[in-house]
């Protein structure tokens, strides 16, 4: 990413999502907490920062409600009306930093060889029970973020349950949550949800200009577009590329129904480096997405072009193939890709066979 404030604990910024800030808010000022909050929404659109948010100011004000105080009573400040709260503060740089002895953000470890995991795992939950039993140590609140609840393994989301299902007072679960048909149930019915939207296009753009100024207002455009409005989607695929591997994708798509096969051969040998595993996974994401898009055009949906002249190509495909085939070569070619991953397969010959795989249907 271009600042790193974008990362959740460091950034004092959240547009976009105000109900769901009022939302919390009105619960917290009519003594209507929820133990558990589910935040939910697709990714890159606010829910960890939101979830950064609600924890700084929980954990400021409860310090205020330790002393007796709240309500606007006899001196005491009025009910506050924003969850803001300024890098300057000494308390977010504790949370920021991981310092708040209050404050816990489960996310995905590390293996035995030093790797990131793909889930969280038990392991990165042990002791969790014992930090919200505890008294707080500055007098307020207990808060632990979960980022993300979706990744969690079976074992590591029963460990959760069983918090859920039994939560010591003071203490607040915030989970962040991509999907939520993926979680178990019962998490589900135990915790109030917050709902957050896929951010405006005008709004998602002019973020992107706040954190990464050096992108031209239409570059911005075309990233925020190639990641269905989402701003930490649109940053990450600036960081990897995205945009000079979408142009090279949709001109080679250009030629279609006759791909020009030597430039195609060229494009995957560039995607078979030993460096370009990042480039190759960035690209899988974007056909995939080009496919669904050609899917939502041919069932009479609004799809906004991403680089001028996509729509056309677009609908000259589906001129020569039905919608039902398009969709069964997008589902084919999603478990392709994945599976490319999974058991490296050879990359270049992957990126072949979508691609022809397109020609032939366009035949």
């Amino acid at each position: 990413m271009s600042d790193p404030q974008l990362k959740p604990s460091n950034n004092p910024h959240l547009e976009g999502q105000e109900e769901a800030e009022r939302a919390f808010l009105n619960a917290w000022n009519t003594g209507r907490m929820a133990h558990a909050w589910l935040i939910t929404g697709p990714k890159g659109i606010g829910k960890a920062t939101l979830a950064f948010r609600i924890a700084r100011f929980v954990l400021d004000q409860g310090r205020f409600q330790s002393q007796g105080q709240g309500g606007g009573l006899f001196g005491a400040p009025p009910p506050p009306d924003s969850l803001f709260m300024g890098e300057s503060e000494p308390l977010f740089h504790r949370i920021s930093m991981g310092g708040h002895l209050d404050c816990k953000l489960i996310e995905r470890g590390v293996n035995d060889q030093g790797k990131p995991r793909t889930e969280i795992v038990v392991d990165d939950v042990r002791g969790l029970g014992q930090f919200l039993s505890l008294t707080p140590a500055e007098g307020g609140w207990r808060v632990v973020i979960v980022d993300a609840v979706d990744e969690m393994n079976r074992n590591a989301a029963n460990a959760i349950l069983k918090l859920l299902e039994e939560p010591p007072a003071k203490s607040l679960m915030l989970l962040v949550c991509h999907q939520p048909g993926r979680i178990l149930p019962t998490i589900r019915s135990r915790c109030r949800r917050l709902a957050l939207s896929p951010l405006a296009e005008p709004l998602a753009v002019r973020l992107m200009g706040r954190y990464a100024p050096e992108i031209a207002p239409e570059e911005a455009r075309t990233l925020i577009r190639l990641a269905d409005n989402s701003l930490g989607r649109a940053m990450e695929l600036h960081g990897e590329g995205g945009l000079d591997l979408y142009r090279e994708m949709i001109d080679l798509l250009s030629g279609l129904p006759k791909l020009d096969i030597p430039a195609l051969h060229g494009f995957g040998d560039k995607l078979a480096r030993p460096d370009a595993a990042l480039a190759f996974r960035t690209l899988s994401a974007l056909f995939s997405g080009w496919l669904a898009r050609l899917a939502i055009k041919g069932g009479g949906g609004r799809v906004e072009e991403a680089l001028s002249g996509e729509g056309a190509i677009m609908a000259r495909l589906l001129a020569h193939r039905g919608l039902d085939r398009w969709v069964e070569l997008w589902e084919k070619l999603s478990v392709q890709f994945q599976r490319a991953e999974a058991v490296h397969l050879d990359r270049k010959q992957v990126v072949l066979n979508a691609f022809l795989a397109v020609e032939r249907l366009a035949s």
